[in-house]
């Protein structure tokens, strides 16, 4: 193959496992990024597992050992991506194009140690941009790091969006394409409110936010880093050709008070009873579970009738069982009478930029609710966001009073994409 010493405008493009998740949809997808190609860019593209490959080879796991070592697991999980990027590499290749398939440890992705759960330290350059001056199309398989041993690490779950977004920063590529099932980012799940809207262009701390409360389209920690190193990312349908949604800076957000409403099932809620009234013994309780990577989201604290206090605070479901383990090892450390768990909740939470300046977000929410017969069980706020927890059972009925109480500030316009 020809050598061509200087590289065309570079496009990152990321795939998730729905459009890769069986051969049909392969060579869809092989075609769309030919097509990207001989328009006249360089191609990078990411690749995550096809279909319910991870959630598969994690039943593998537990199969075996329900307490499988998180190194021997991320050694498992990376192999999905690893057969995405070698399976599209042979779709090119049956069309008449170059392409080649390269894990984390052939590109160079340096990652923390942390296994399931790695950030990105560092990317070489030198191999991905050897192999496009040879006019290859470069796939890359998501999701994975290699750490300072040299061993595989999985970045967490949906992070191969975070993949995407740092190879589009470390090769200054013109935009970051993400594609799935679903043709953009809408004011709420349109699988749970049909009535939900495309937002044509979403602001960088606004798609923070939907991210880490929930909505599923981007990566939290793939938003933060197009955030840091001015990332053009634009959301897509692998499916269709419509117009997807741009996240971005510089749009005009300050008029809309609500932006969209992410809603989160993975929500397990602790509650520690009877804690002693004493200073430090937040500090103590949570810097436990810091030291376990597990993170905590919504925290309430209250004062009881006999003078302890009760400390109630949310956590992934999958982080419930450790959580509650490291906690009751320390019970009489931290002085505490009992622990409670709830699995059976959701988070559902209202985000805007504009929520700053524009009052009566909080009422018509809590308005919303009432009207619907949903009781709060907890409430966290900040000045973009307004999250309560719900009833499980009750989250799409809430959800859409929601979305229809608020369904006059959704009003997109046409937006001018990557300009």
């Amino acid at each position: 193959m020809a050598t061509n010493s200087i590289i065309p405008h570079i496009v990152v493009q990321k795939f998730g496992g729905s459009s890769v998740a069986n051969a049909e949809r392969i060579m869809n997808v092989a075609r769309r990024i030919v097509k990207t190609y001989e328009a006249g860019n360089s191609v990078v593209v990411v690749l995550s597992a096809q279909g319910n490959t991870t959630d598969r080879l994690y039943e593998k796991a537990r199969e075996v050992n329900p307490n499988a070592n998180k190194r021997e697991l991320d050694m498992l999980l990376c192999t999905g991506e690893q057969q995405s990027v070698a399976l599209m590499a042979m779709a090119i290749h049956s069309l008449g194009h170059g392409a080649i398939s390269l894990n984390a440890v052939q590109v160079g992705i340096h990652a923390t140690d942390v296994h399931g759960n790695a950030h990105i330290e560092n990317i070489e350059t030198k191999r991905i941009k050897e192999e496009l001056k040879r006019n290859n199309i470069v796939l890359v398989a998501g999701f994975q790091g290699v750490n300072h041993f040299g061993d595989l690490t999985t970045l967490g779950r949906g992070a191969s969006d975070t993949t995407a977004v740092a190879l589009a920063a470390v090769l200054d590529a013109k935009v970051c394409e993400i594609y799935s099932d679903i043709d953009g980012i809408y004011t709420v799940d349109p699988r749970i409110v049909p009535t939900a809207k495309k937002l044509p262009e979403v602001s960088y701390d606004d798609m923070l936010e939907l991210a880490f409360a929930g909505v599923q389209m981007l990566h939290g920690r793939a938003v933060e880093m197009a955030k840091r190193y001015k990332v053009q990312i634009v959301v897509r349908s692998s499916m269709t050709d419509t117009a997807g949604t741009w996240i971005k800076e510089g749009i005009n957000v300050e008029q809309l008070a609500v932006s969209g409403i992410a809603i989160d099932r993975n929500v397990a809620r602790i509650s520690i009873l009877g804690l002693e009234d004493k200073p430090g013994k937040a500090f103590q309780l949570f810097s436990l579970l810091a030291k376990e990577q597990i993170s905590v989201d919504i925290i309430l604290q209250s004062l009881t009738q006999d003078s302890t206090c009760e400390i109630s605070f949310t956590v992934t479901r999958q982080d419930l069982t450790a959580a509650r383990n490291i906690l009751a090892a320390h019970q009489e450390d931290i002085g505490y009478q009992a622990i409670e768990t709830d699995e059976s909740l959701a988070k559902i939470s209202v985000v805007g930029a504009g929520m700053a300046t524009n009052s009566g977000v909080a009422s018509a929410m809590f308005e919303a609710l009432y009207e619907s017969d949903v009781s709060i069980k907890m409430i966290s706020t900040s000045e973009i966001k307004i999250a309560v927890l719900v009833d499980e059972r009750q989250v799409s009925k809430a959800a859409t009073a929601i979305h229809d109480k608020f369904d006059h500030m959704f009003e997109p316009e046409e937006s001018e994409g990557g300009k």
